[in-house]
């Protein structure tokens, strides 16, 4: 299952997408999301995110 990121809570600061391997998150207006078809669940973009936004 892909990881989701809240846009409520997501600040847009580009430090989950700078850390994942698969280039899985991109840029939708000022915050992020998560393309699932590319996201491996892996884990490294949650324990980057300040405001827990991705679960």
């Amino acid at each position: 299952m892909a990881k989701k990121i809240d846009s409520e809570l997501c600040v847009g600061c580009g430090a989950c997408a700078a850390v994942c391997p698969t280039e899985a998150i991109v840029l939708d207006g000022p915050k992020y999301k998560v393309d699932e078809d590319k996201c491996i669940d892996c884990g490294s973009c949650e324990g980057q995110c300040a405001v827990n936004a991705i679960s």
